[in-house]
């Protein structure tokens, strides 16, 4: 582990641990299905721990955050798995194309919509946004097996607006229309939900000629009445 990465876990753990609350930690677990445990710090609070944790610390470099990310993925309170989200999510530019890797392994261990959204968004579109080469690997997430690198490929420009490649969008949507898993079909909805925004028509023409899950459909128009 970097130095860095070493100091970072140190004060996160060390301020994590002396904020647990096993009260609230019951009912956060009960949320997502009883799939993680929680230390029980609600998110404003993890964020100010976080800020305090990070304060003086310089910018982190691609491997500090590959090992920041690698550590709070094998400790199995969800609250750091949050951390480092959010961390990759504020220092994404700072990686390389081959960055990609380490998010695919993310995406796909303790696998759920609370960190694979994040991932998507905002650390995989920025990625695939500064080295267009990645979109070949985003083809690929897109009839992969595993639902979550679907759904990724699916999200990844939820953020372009104007710079969103319409054609791929619409592409990975139809490819998926009868995708049997609930958080595909939400995906679908929620991507085209948010293109509605900067191009509602081509969404409500896309929307009335492709078959559509009604859930994706509902979403997709959500915004267009």
């Amino acid at each position: 582990m970097t130095p860095l990465a070493s100091a970072v876990m140190e004060r996160l753990t060390s301020a994590y641990g002396d904020a647990r609350d096993p009260a609230k930690a019951a009912p956060m677990a009960a949320y997502m299905r009883g799939q993680f445990a929680f230390l029980g710090i609600p998110s404003p609070a993890q964020k100010a721990l976080a800020r305090a944790a990070l304060a003086d610390l310089p910018r982190p470099a691609e491997d500090d955050l590959r090992d920041v990310a690698a550590a709070c993925w094998a400790l199995p309170e969800r609250e750091y798995q949050y951390f480092a989200c959010g961390w990759l999510r504020r220092h994404a530019r700072v990686c390389s194309a081959d960055f990609l890797a380490t998010a695919r392994e993310l995406i796909i261990t303790k696998s759920w919509w609370d960190t694979v959204d994040t991932l998507a968004a905002h650390l995989v579109g920025t990625l695939v946004s500064r080295h267009p080469a990645l979109l070949s690997t985003m083809d690929a997430w897109s009839t992969d097996e595993n639902m979550w690198l679907v759904r990724t490929a699916i999200l990844h420009q939820l953020g372009y607006k104007e710079g969103t490649d319409t054609a791929r969008l619409f592409r990975y949507c139809a490819r998926q229309a009868g995708h049997r898993d609930f958080f595909v079909r939400k995906a679908i909805g929620w991507a085209l939900r948010e293109y509605s925004q900067t191009d509602p028509e081509a969404v409500r023409s896309f929307v009335e000629s492709h078959r559509l899950a009604p859930l994706s459909s509902r979403e997709a128009l959500r915004r267009l009445g």
